[in-house]
């Protein structure tokens, strides 16, 4: 995929699922952008340059220090922030779960502070949700629209299945394993949908801490999500996602997947913080309350993104 394409990529799909703060002075958008797609060619070279040259193809969701000067050019760059999530700083002995690891910065800082951490990710991209009568096909026609809209049309269209595989690697799996390699970093990791987790899947469910970044809007089922997570958290969930501004303070959630099923983005549902904080009390948590927030802009199309950190605490 070349350096345009990432950059179409990057708007299309991490943009427009997520309402943005505020839109970045065009000079300004061209400037980052024009800055993240020379990150990502120096990146591309040093991969070559060590032989890498399968790696240079992946998608980076975040930025992910591998040392040496090496830092994976993702689209969410969170170094700057973590303070925000409150995070216990001494992790040593703690049992955690990530959920929805993507490039996996979150499971790698975990095992830095000393968990033992179990990354949850899909077992496949047919394996996301879809709304119903949408077919697997268009779920890919999307996701390969979204990442490459030059590609469309230019030459034999390979099946569904081979496009789900090579579009996972791409996304998801290959820029996970790369970067646990790279780190030299122990860590479990378990294909499952949000779903389908169990304690037998997952070699118990005691997690002191389980963390839930940017999942559940592209959920169907939100509320069947949280019972399957909830019964595996002895301790502290986190969970991090925008939540939409209400004219109230009364719980709710907000459709946004649009009448269209070519155009939901593969999301669905906003609750505000209210609808959230109840549900989570209702699930058994004693104190729920915002943790804290944190902002960044997203590269390379310059837009400004802010999310609410939830703890809830057994």
């Amino acid at each position: 995929m070349q350096a345009g394409a990432r950059c179409r990529a990057s708007l299309a799909l991490y943009t427009r699922k997520f309402v943005m703060v505020q839109q970045l002075q065009p000079e300004e958008q061209r400037r980052i952008a024009a800055e993240h797609a020379g990150e990502t060619r120096r990146f591309n070279e040093r991969l070559r340059a060590l032989g890498l040259d399968e790696a240079a193809r992946y998608y980076w969701y975040h930025a992910v220090d591998l040392g040496d000067g090496l830092v994976t050019p993702g689209l969410y760059d969170f170094r700057g922030s973590l303070d925000r999530f409150a995070f216990p700083e001494e992790m040593r002995g703690m049992r955690v779960l990530d959920v929805g690891s993507a490039t996996g910065f979150f499971t790698f800082e975990f095992a830095r502070r000393g968990a033992r951490v179990t990354s949850v990710e899909l077992p496949s991209l047919e394996s996301l949700d879809r709304f119903p009568g949408q077919t697997v096909e268009q779920s890919i026609d999307k996701i390969e629209h979204m990442l490459d809209p030059g590609r469309e049309g230019t030459g034999p269209k390979k099946s569904a299945a081979e496009r789900a595989a090579e579009y996972y690697d791409l996304l998801l799996d290959g820029p996970f394993r790369f970067c646990r390699e790279r780190l030299h970093v122990e860590v479990d990791r378990c294909y499952s949908s949000i779903y389908d987790l169990t304690p037998e899947k997952l070699g118990g469910g005691d997690f002191d801490l389980v963390f839930i970044g940017d999942v559940l809007l592209h959920t169907l089922h939100p509320l069947q999500a949280l019972t399957a997570v909830v019964p595996l958290c002895t301790g502290t969930l986190v969970l991090s996602q925008f939540f939409p501004e209400t004219t109230d303070e009364r719980p709710a959630m907000l459709y946004v997947g649009g009448a269209d099923p070519a155009v939901d983005e593969i999301s669905w549902w906003w609750p505000n913080q209210a609808c959230l904080e109840e549900l989570l009390g209702k699930f058994g948590f004693r104190e729920v309350k915002a943790a804290g927030r944190h902002s960044g802009i997203l590269r390379p199309s310059g837009f400004v993104y802010e999310r609410t950190i939830l703890h809830a605490r057994r």
